[in-house]
């Protein structure tokens, strides 16, 4: 069963059900189906309490297939969420650039403070007109007029995690991590992260104010955090969210050998997505649509679970511009493995070998992604 049918199967017959059973009482209902079980909680650096996956809103202002949302519809994922259990949204001033943050901000005014908000600062971004000015900017007078603006865009007066986009090779961490302790006593925000970080900058970082989560890309398409970030925030207390769970959709079956991707689409630089690779790559596919059989679920929900079962506080952010993937992605706190379920689908997995690299070696340094650049 793919990954739409299943989802669109089960909310037919939760919502036929709904209604016979009012039809019988008497009662006029709308066709509207009812919420599905929530995603349950997770504390992010054992204080910040999320629920278990998020949403990510990186493209409500454009697709990676470059065209443009509905922006009430994007909102309304966003509100659907919020009633579906997801309280962890997770957005950056780099996208759109501040697009994102303004729908995030409309979208949740009505029950802000029922939930978390992460965004990111560090990109080199003119503050007044949302021109990316090429480069990375993490001066400390910098950060504090970035916290600025995105107050102001998601309509709060604190933002509940704010993570560093990229580590700036200019700027001490030290002195990073000073500014956002600073303002942290002021209130203006209340945890903070690190995006794409190399395991000695989060050692630095936490000696002057503990790290409340580090967010990096992570999922069974791309596992390069296990060698040293996770284990680091294991020994640091320190939580773990997932950006790309899904890896770019890869993880979902939406992409194989017959994709192409549009001018401007950056999964058409990775090389993991190249004619050559993707080939080799689709064993994966092939394994979760196998337990996604087994387990009555889609590829989407068991690349999820395996996620959240890696470690109680890992949190994966899919992020979405599809109604049905989103309440997809929730249910995926529903698929869990036993014991044993995990120890086989690891040795399958371990039988796999991923060829290619997520971007090119080039724009990973440019990036500022120390863990992978070894910087």
């Amino acid at each position: 069963m793919n990954r739409r049918n299943l989802l669109k199967s089960g909310l037919a017959i939760a919502g036929g059900a709904l209604l016979a059973s009012n039809a019988v009482a008497g009662i006029v209902v709308s066709e509207t189906v009812a919420p599905i079980p929530g995603p349950g909680k997770r504390k992010l650096g054992g204080k910040l309490e999320v629920s278990s996956i998020g949403l990510g809103v990186q493209n409500m202002s454009r697709t990676y297939q470059t065209t443009i949302p509905s922006r009430p519809q994007m909102i309304d994922i966003i509100r659907k969420a919020y009633d579906n259990g997801i309280t962890l949204f997770d957005t950056a001033e780099a996208y759109g650039p501040f697009e994102c943050e303004k729908i995030l901000g409309e979208a949740v005014a009505s029950f802000r403070n029922k939930i978390v908000i992460e965004t990111k600062f560090g990109w080199d971004i003119d503050p007044e007109t949302g021109r990316m000015r090429g480069g990375l900017n993490s001066k400390p007078e910098h950060i504090k007029t970035a916290i600025e603006g995105m107050l102001k865009r998601l309509r709060t007066d604190h933002i509940d995690l704010v993570y560093q986009h990229r580590v700036d090779p200019n700027v001490p961490i030290e002195d990073v991590a000073g500014t956002l302790k600073d303002l942290i006593q002021q209130g203006k925000i209340l945890h903070y992260g690190l995006s794409e970080p190399g395991p000695e900058t989060v050692r630095r970082a936490h000696a002057v104010h503990p790290v409340t989560a580090i967010q990096n890309e992570y999922s069974l398409l791309w596992r390069g955090p296990e060698q040293t970030i996770i284990p680091l925030c294991q020994e640091l207390g320190i939580g773990f969210v997932c950006w790309s769970p899904l890896g770019v959709g890869f993880l979902t079956g939406a992409i194989d050998g017959n994709t192409g991707f549009a001018p401007g689409d950056i999964r058409g630089m990775e090389t993991r997505f190249s004619r050559e690779n993707i080939g080799k790559n689709m064993p994966l596919v092939e394994l979760l649509k196998k337990w996604a059989t087994q387990k009555n679920a889609t590829p989407g929900h068991v690349s999820l679970a395996w996620l959240l079962a890696q470690k109680p506080w890992i949190v994966p952010i899919p992020g979405t511009t599809q109604m049905a993937h989103m309440l997809e992605n929730v249910g995926a706190a529903q698929i869990h493995f036993s014991d044993t379920e995990l120890t086989q689908f690891n040795t399958e997995l371990a039988a796999i070998k991923i060829e290619g690299e997520r971007l090119p070696p080039f724009v990973l340094a440019l990036s500022g992604v120390e863990a992978v650049a070894k910087k």
